[in-house]
């Protein structure tokens, strides 16, 4: 695939033969050529690139119904508008948000709007890819870019029809407006004239006035709830029903790395429904494809069925051996030995000489936080189509990077990645779980043995023994506070999991990592334990567990100085300041004092609470967002816990989408809330022991809190993602008002190991 970098006529000119050629696609238009010549640049696409098939187009508007006037903007004969959402949806609701950024731009009427899902395409429509809250950062301007591209064209021609000044005229519910006249002209009646109109150059845009906005901010509803709701149209993986498909199921070794031997094969395929049973060979890379067992059969329930009754001999030699309890007795004795210089990410002043100093109080803890599976409600699932005649592959995929399954298929497979054809599916969620393409990879292999399309179903059992968990650990802190009440000195070690000599997500801590540039005496290491469970990133990766981690430990220093916690995290955040100005993911002292007054200030924080009553606070950076939370519970005699309020306090920029911002604010609460309560992932001999959610207790509707209220700092920065700020705070909350409560200062996740319950 061609790639354009630059504004470059000259390309089009030289490939006006392609443009000449090409095939109808299957979105309905004939656009001779989009897919050669509209180019990818640091702005997502290139505006110049669509011109001249623009101009081919535009004498196509009758014949068609529609035509394009960019990769992303489609005007329909009746005024309609069709916007292309390419980033993968897993229920984050980014295809309603970036749509809507592009029809504000535009001046589109939302009512007049269709959100369809792009084709994979990355050279036509920049990255598609999802996951750690970066997607709304990353095309915020992309998308403003085409919405406001498609303007310009519709008030130029508008411009020309009217006899008057561009300057005049403005765009809103689907028209161009005269200001002065008040005249319009819908965009139905300006289609062919504005795609016939020069392409701005992106440098000229002029983007709206956020206070102008009337989308952008206001409740929309998921453009896929009717699909939800009312069920059919293929909208995840696992609702895809395709003519002549069959079902298929892999079994793997329950203790990962572990080689297929042999298995009751002519048994299993004597059983009904069952088309072909066969041994897999892997690669022996646990993201890819491990060594397995394969049986296809014409009904899912004959495929499980059959599955029960399979009987394997693994080869455990290379197979993982670990558990979970020797895994943290060697953590802890790692906290327990010598600062590891030479481990060292992060150092300022002299901490060794704060803690020497008669005039501080040193206090040291260890926090343990567990493995966490993602149990994702849609177990993972695939389906593909193996065309032997020419080596190519329809594959259907639930997946968060569609470009590393395209990569980890043609490594596989040698199947070049032009010859693969991947349809992306809405995901039943992900946390993380779908940037891994086991899923894709073991489907593929048995697709090649057929000319039909091969659906692979997971079991729940699957999907719980073979994830790449949240790795667990430990953090060993020791800190100084002054008798002033001052934080003076702190240190942070953070013991984890390698993966066969590799860290994963979980296991990294950024040196930049709050406080470390907060206090004059700071260190923080990172040691690893070499383990062989597979463990990858998990919603809010490092975060998830550093945020409690850190706030807990630093609850601890404020109450040994005898401080209100919320006024020692102000006085610790000093003077406001962007500590990498233009990185958003480095830390605004300003935005962060914002959001941990606004949380205080809505919780009530301070306020007298009955007995048996207490408030906890949290604050945490992370993923570009800074969030303050407060939890306010109680507590019975019995250890049983009862949330009545959760108060957060959120700056990101401006909200696109207020419903889906109040979604992931509710979300991120409750499912921090629910990782903290029951839920361990444990090994022995390499075997994990949860199998399903009788051993993996999650939260249940009944126990959810009720009473989540929300507040937004809609500041002047760019938005960043909401997927990930809101649950890291959420854990120390509520911890930090158990100490409030009881003075029971908890260490060791889940709460269920205190004897908690809620």
């Amino acid at each position: 695939m061609k790639t354009i970098l630059s504004k470059d006529f000259s390309f089009i000119e030289k490939n006006a033969a392609v443009l000449n050629s090409t095939k109808p696609s299957s979105r309905g238009i004939n656009r001779r050529g989009f897919l050669q010549v509209a180019g990818a640049t640091g702005a997502g696409f290139s505006l110049a690139s669509f011109m001249s098939a623009n101009k081919i187009q535009a004498a196509e508007l009758e014949e068609l119904g529609h035509l394009e006037l960019n990769a992303f903007v489609e005007v329909n004969a009746n005024g309609s508008i069709r916007l292309y959402a390419h980033t993968p949806e897993k229920g984050q609701g980014i295809k309603t948000s970036l749509p809507m950024i592009i029809a504000e731009e535009l001046g589109a009427d939302w009512n007049d709007v269709t959100v369809v899902r792009a084709p994979m395409n990355e050279a036509r429509y920049g990255a598609q890819r999802a996951g750690g809250s970066t997607s709304t950062p990353r095309e915020w301007n992309p998308m403003r870019r085409a919405g406001a591209a498609a303007r310009v064209m519709f008030i130029s021609a508008a411009a020309k029809q009217m006899s008057v000044s561009p300057s005049l005229l403005y765009t809103e519910n689907s028209q161009v407006i005269n200001r002065e006249s008040g005249q319009g002209l819908g965009f139905a009646e300006l289609a062919v004239a504005a795609a016939l109109e020069p392409i701005p150059d992106i440098d000229s845009l002029v983007f709206k006035d956020r206070s102008d906005y009337k989308l952008i901010g206001t409740k929309v509803g998921d453009v896929d709830n009717h699909i939800m709701v009312t069920g059919g149209g293929g909208l995840y993986g696992s609702d895809i029903q395709l003519p002549d498909m069959l079902y298929a199921v892999y079994e793997k070794c329950a203790a990962t790395y572990g080689k297929v031997v042999s298995a009751n094969l002519d048994h299993i395929k004597s059983m009904t429904g069952i088309v072909d049973a066969f041994l897999v060979e892997g690669n022996d890379n646990v993201g890819e494809l491990l060594d397995g067992v394969a049986i296809v059969a014409r009904s899912t329930w004959q495929a499980f069925k059959a599955k029960q009754e399979l009987e394997v001999e693994w080869d455990i030699t290379s197979a993982s051996t670990d558990n979970n309890e020797e895994i943290f007795a060697r953590a802890l004795e790692v906290a327990a030995a010598a600062w590891p210089q030479e481990l060292q990410i992060a150092a300022s002043g002299d901490v060794e000489q704060q803690y020497e100093n008669s005039n501080t109080e040193v206090l040291e803890s260890n926090y343990r936080f567990p493995y966490l599976a993602h149990a994702c409600m849609e177990p993972m699932n695939c389906t593909a189509h193996y065309h032997s005649d020419n080596n190519s592959l329809d594959i259907w995929a639930p997946t968060r990077q569609p470009g590393i399954t395209l990569n980890s298929v043609e490594n596989v497979f040698d199947i070049p990645q032009e010859s693969i054809t991947l349809h992306q599916m809405r995901m039943g969620g992900s946390f993380g779980r779908r940037r891994l393409q086991d899923y894709s990879c073991e489907v593929t292999a048995i697709a090649r043995r057929f000319d039909v399309p091969i659906k692979l179903l997971w079991t729940r059992e699957d999907d719980m023994i073979h994830d790449q968990y949240r790795p667990g650990g430990v953090y060993a802190f020791k800190g100084a506070v002054s008798r002033e009440g001052r934080a003076v000195a702190m240190q942070t070690h953070l013991i984890g999991p390698a993966v066969r000599g590799r860290a994963t997500a979980g296991t990294r801590l950024a040196a930049s990592e709050f406080p470390a540039l907060n206090i004059d005496n700071f260190r923080a290491a990172v040691s690893l334990i070499d383990t062989n469970t597979p463990t990858g990133s998990w919603r809010a990766p490092g975060s998830n567990a550093t945020g409690w981690a850190v706030q807990s430990f630093m609850a601890e220093m404020a109450h040994a100085a005898d401080r209100d916690y919320v006024e020692f995290l102000i006085e610790m955040m000093g003077a406001p300041q962007w500590f990498e100005p233009g990185n958003v993911n480095s830390l605004n002292t300003g935005r962060a004092v914002d959001v941990i007054k606004l949380a205080a200030e809505k919780s009530g924080w301070g306020k007298t609470l009955p007995a048996g009553r207490g408030m906890g606070f949290a604050f945490h950076f992370s993923h570009a967002g800074h969030v303050a939370e407060v939890v306010e519970l109680s507590i019975d005699d019995n250890k049983k816990i009862s949330i009545h309020k959760i108060t957060v306090a959120v700056d990101i920029g401006p909200i696109i989408n207020m419903s889906g911002a109040l979604k992931q604010v509710e979300g991120g609460a409750t499912d921090g809330l629910n990782s903290m309560l029951n839920l361990e992932i444990s090994m022995q001999d390499g075997k994990i022991q949860q199998e399903n959610f009788h051993q993996y207790n999650l939260l249940r509707m009944r126990n959810a809190p009720l009473n989540i209220e929300a507040h937004f700092i809609q500041s002047e920065y760019d938005p960043t993602g909401l997927g990930e700020p809101v649950l890291p705070p959420l854990m120390p909350a509520v911890t930090n008002a158990i100490f409030a409560v009881r003075g029971e200062r908890i260490r060791t996740l889940p709460l269920s190991k205190a004897g908690y319950t809620i």
